[in-house]
């Protein structure tokens, strides 16, 4: 069984900067699609950042050019670099990950989630 768990968050002024990661183990063939999702209190989940296993990324609009989100394939491992963070960053952030293992083709993965507070 593959599991993802995600590191880094915590609670940090606006304008600050964070570093979640990432970290998938168990047994896989390959991991193709890595996003990272976030659910603030009251909101639905939203994809806000992701990245194939060949490097290309995407963002929601309201993130882009202060997150980046970069993937190490060798170490099964994903960042997602936080900067200039503002209170409606606040959310708990989630790693998915298409996954391809020796029973399935392209597994759905989460993570548990981490809390990312961002005070004003």
């Amino acid at each position: 069984q593959v599991q993802l768990v995600e590191s880094g968050g915590g609670l940090v002024q606006a304008g600050g900067s964070l570093r979640l990661s990432c970290a998938a183990s168990g047994i896989l063939v390959s991991i193709n699609d890595m996003d990272w999702y976030r659910q603030a209190p009251g909101k639905q989940r939203e994809l806000v950042a992701g990245i194939t296993s060949g490097g290309r990324t995407n963002y929601v609009d309201s993130v882009k050019g202060r997150f980046t989100v970069s993937r190490d394939n060798a170490k099964n491992t994903m960042w997602l670099q936080m900067n200039s963070l503002r209170p409606e960053d606040t959310a708990v952030y989630y790693c998915h990950a298409m996954v391809r293992t020796v029973v399935s083709f392209n597994a759905h993965v989460w993570g548990p989630g981490t809390q990312v507070t961002v005070s004003s």
